[in-house]
């Protein structure tokens, strides 16, 4: 029994020491074939160049630097889903709305246009006779004038031998009565009247600088002559407008032409006075359409006894459309929506609770108010941005998403992607030229006050490489004086007005932003947004130059961020001297 024991208690110590010597190595070889399994997965990019991906370290094959650890998304989005962090929101004010069925009770269409003279109210003053003007008394436009005042006085040969034959013809008139009154008929057709003369027979002298009195009050809208001019019989001399009424001339397109008819109420504003509004009548319709603009002019007439409306004075409509939108209609702030070519698009955010993103191509109905109406693409319920749409569009892009402009996906093309395989001393290189396949068409005007803009902010992002936050700041309150000074009427088609509407909105907010502040890190902060809806304009409407634009990627805390440049040599505005020429230039708008 004892011997028995001895054996079983050898064959017991025996299968404790196997199962802690192989049991182990068996938890620690799976685990290590788990480990491995997740290295496995492990993919690994460059810094310089993200679009680089391998499945195990290395070098990179374009610039030779050592690969890094790829980030892996946990957060389960779709591949045309993005997500941006709240500080990004927060720095580009988006704001997302809730789309629902329209429930406006007044739904007015507003429309732009500005104030003229009232033409049938307007006068031209002319000169009866021929002569040399001896002394002009209007000073200058814009002076009001009373009916009889003096406007000149006018030398006039043909005048002075007149006054002669009637101071013949009085003294013959007992004996030819005919002559006298032929004569004292062609005095009155050079408008003398009764009392003048009646005082050229009386004293019997010539007056022979003879003057000119205004028939009309009003306020003088343009000066045709100067002192010294000689004049012909019939001449306009100058120009008066009344202006106790005025005309509020607007544009209406062709697909708005039937919400409008003669009498309809109209409700006026302009910047001047900003909270007033004047009421006002449609007079008259345009029967003829502007083929250029795809407009007639629709105008209303205003009373302007206050002289409140300046001629040239832009001013804001609205009018009640009386073929409103079905309240069952899907309604969105026309700020949500992008335009590019016939695609309309907006951005959507797929879970409310996560500051995820989307792009989602819709159609359009009827416009009503600062509202659109959506025939497709949308539902009741869906959460949409608002405001910083073209913020979130720029995300979009960088992160090669479909957008606006992309309406594919993927990454941005950098130039490298045609030699991946090249061996790293070659010294050939390629660029992609990425000519905008949907530029909108715009006047070779609009592009010149584009450029001028542009060239501006060349000047902001020479001042940021130099960290002199002080010309920083100057630069950029001039880039927004150059905008307030661009002509929209230059934009007469419907879509590209549109664009630069929102695209002006945005550049402004961040210039405005740069020009408020003086910490230079503050102003980089607002410049890469600066950067990409600059970007946005130029490749939509174009400068007739050549636009570098060039991406670092370890700007904005490794997250990224472009700006645009006149030469290919990177000079990076992020960083001032510690990083002059990290970058490289990602695109070439032509």
């Amino acid at each position: 029994m004892k011997k028995y024991a001895i054996y079983i208690g050898i064959l017991t110590i025996g299968l404790l020491l196997g199962w802690v010597i192989f049991g182990n190595s068996t938890n620690k070889e799976a685990e290590h074939n788990h480990n491995e399994t997740v290295k496995s997965d492990q993919k690994w990019t460059c810094s310089m160049h993200p679009q680089i991906m391998k499945s195990e370290p290395g070098d990179c094959p374009i610039c030779g630097m050592d690969l890094i650890p790829a980030e892996t998304s946990a957060d389960g989005l779709l591949a045309d889903q993005f997500k941006l962090s709240e500080n990004a929101i927060a720095l580009a004010n988006i704001q997302t709305s809730i789309v629902g069925n329209s429930n406006q009770k007044d739904n007015f269409i507003k429309l732009s246009g500005k104030i003229a003279e009232n033409e049938k109210s307007n006068a031209v003053q002319v000169s009866y006779f021929s002569g040399r003007i001896e002394k002009l008394n209007v000073s200058f436009t814009g002076e009001k004038i009373n009916k009889g005042q003096l406007l000149a006085t006018i030398y006039s040969p043909e005048l002075y031998a007149a006054q002669q034959e009637l101071i013949t013809a009085a003294n013959l008139k007992e004996t030819q009565p005919k002559l006298y009154d032929a004569v004292k008929n062609k005095l009155k057709i050079w408008k003398l009247n009764e009392k003048q003369i009646s005082q050229i027979e009386t004293s019997g002298k010539v007056i022979e600088n003879f003057p000119v009195y205004a028939t009309v009050s009003g306020t003088v809208s343009e000066k045709l002559v100067e002192q010294g001019d000689y004049i012909k019989q019939g001449q306009p001399l100058l120009k008066i407008a009344k202006l106790n009424t005025v005309w509020g001339n607007f544009d209406v397109y062709e697909n708005q032409i039937k919400n409008f008819k003669k009498g309809q109420q109209v409700l006026v504003s302009t910047n001047a006075y900003a909270n007033e509004e004047f009421n006002g009548k449609v007079d008259f319709i345009d029967p003829v359409l502007n083929t250029k603009t795809r407009t007639v002019v629709l105008r209303v007439v205003l009373n302007n006894k206050n002289n409140k409306f300046k001629p040239g004075m832009f001013v804001e409509a609205k009018i009640k459309n009386n073929t409103a939108n079905n309240n069952n209609a899907i309604s969105i702030p026309a700020s949500a929506v992008l335009w590019t070519g016939k695609r309309s698009v907006v951005y959507i955010k797929p879970d409310t609770s996560k500051p995820v993103f989307e792009m989602k191509e819709i159609v359009l109905g009827k416009k009503s108010g600062d509202n659109y109406e959506v025939l497709e693409g949308l539902q009741n319920g869906d959460e949409i941005v608002s405001n910083g749409v073209f913020t979130i569009d720029a995300a979009a892009q960088l992160q090669g998403k479909k957008s606006m402009m992309n309406k594919i996906g993927g990454k941005v093309m950098t130039g490298h992607e045609g030699h991946l395989g090249m061996d790293n001393n070659s010294s050939k290189k390629e660029t992609v030229h990425l000519n905008m396949n949907e530029r909108l068409k715009v006047s070779a005007k609009f592009q010149k006050h584009l450029k001028v803009i542009y060239n501006e902010y060349i000047n902001l992002k020479n001042a940021l490489i130099k960290e002199d936050s002080k010309s920083s700041s100057t630069s950029a309150l001039t880039l927004v004086n150059n905008l307030n000074k661009v002509d929209m009427k230059l934009l007469s088609d419907k879509k590209a007005h549109n664009h630069w509407m929102k695209l002006e909105r945005e550049i402004k907010s961040s210039a405005s932003s740069i020009s408020e502040t003086s910490a230079i890190k503050v102003q980089r902060d607002h410049f890469k947004y600066l950067s990409t809806h600059l970007m946005n304009a130029v490749q939509l409407f174009g400068i007739n130059e050549k636009v570098y634009v060039e991406f670092c990627p370890m700007a904005d805390n490794n997250k990224g961020a472009f700006w645009l440049s006149k030469e290919e040599k990177v000079i990076n505005p992020y960083f001032g001297e510690a990083m002059l020429t990290c970058g490289e230039v990602k695109q070439v708008i032509e």
